[in-house]
């Protein structure tokens, strides 16, 4: 893309503009001062109500950030994620290679580590070189793909209010700059009317970054907190995928074989006498 039409380049001219808004403002504010003018107490409500209809736009954007940040809490952690009591239930499985087990382990719950280590099972051969653990790793991985696509999408919404409220704010400053001028324009450009213009055109500039901000901290926060999360899947799948293909001896699996090996030996020593 080129630099000339970059984001960069229009945020620095979104500051300059609310710079420029200020500094004239306070002047203005400074002159209606000397005028005897006395300052009122304003409220948010009434400061929202003054934003005119960008400021719906912008309380739309602050629900939905909202809602998605109470739903990236809820669902990106590890215990939801890769539960600790399903993964050593799969564990136990794999050790005792039984895939049916854990194939219904799986399925019988929906989590992200649930639906890697479904696609792994079902490219499961014993008849294959360590139960065929080149094609089950290749399916996990798919699988993590997909997961971490599906969650990706939620928090990518953090991203888009995160841009878009600044930028609708911007917009709303713009347009009320335009209503300011244009009404001073046409009347005697008394100063007091001009800064009160001014400041309600600045308003959504405000409101955009008490959105915009908080958006954007939660967005790359959840964005971290999902990668290291889906890490621990994929350490926990090729933990399991492991076991199965015998390169991984748990202790539990390795003692419950001598024992199977000693009942074995037992039942054939009282077989022959």
């Amino acid at each position: 893309m080129n630099s000339y039409y970059s984001p960069r380049r229009f945020t620095g001219i979104g500051f300059c503009l609310i710079a420029f808004c200020a500094a004239l403002s306070s002047v203005f504010a400074e002159d209606a001062a000397d005028a005897g003018v006395i300052e009122q107490n304003v409220s948010a409500l009434d400061l929202y109500n003054q934003g005119g209809s960008f400021m719906h736009i912008l309380l739309v954007c602050s629900i939905g950030t909202i809602a998605v940040a109470v739903y990236c809490f809820v669902q990106i952690n590890r215990k939801r994620m890769a539960p600790p009591e399903m993964v050593d239930q799969v564990n136990r499985a794999m050790a005792a290679r039984d895939v049916g087990t854990a194939y219904s382990v799986c399925q019988g719950n929906p989590s992200s580590y649930a639906k890697v280590m479904t696609g792994a099972l079902l490219k499961v051969n014993f008849e294959r070189d360590l139960a065929n653990k080149a094609s089950m790793m290749d399916a996990a991985a798919e699988g993590l793909d997909e997961e971490e696509h599906r969650q990706m999408v939620w928090v990518n919404y953090l991203n888009i209010f995160a841009t878009l409220a600044p930028m609708v704010g911007l917009l709303g400053t713009v347009w009320g700059m335009i209503e300011a001028f244009d009404k001073l324009a046409t009347t005697s450009g008394d100063a007091k009317q001009l800064a009160g213009g001014i400041k309600i055109a600045m308003v959504t500039t405000a409101g955009g970054l008490i959105v915009g901000i908080p958006a954007m901290f939660f967005y790359f926060f959840f964005r971290d907190k999902l990668q290291g999360v889906m890490t621990t899947v994929q350490k926990h799948a090729s933990f399991a995928i492991d076991i199965l293909s015998g390169e991984i001896r748990l202790e539990g699996a390795v003692q419950e074989e001598v024992a199977a090996a000693e009942v074995a030996a037992e039942s054939e020593d009282s077989a022959e006498s």
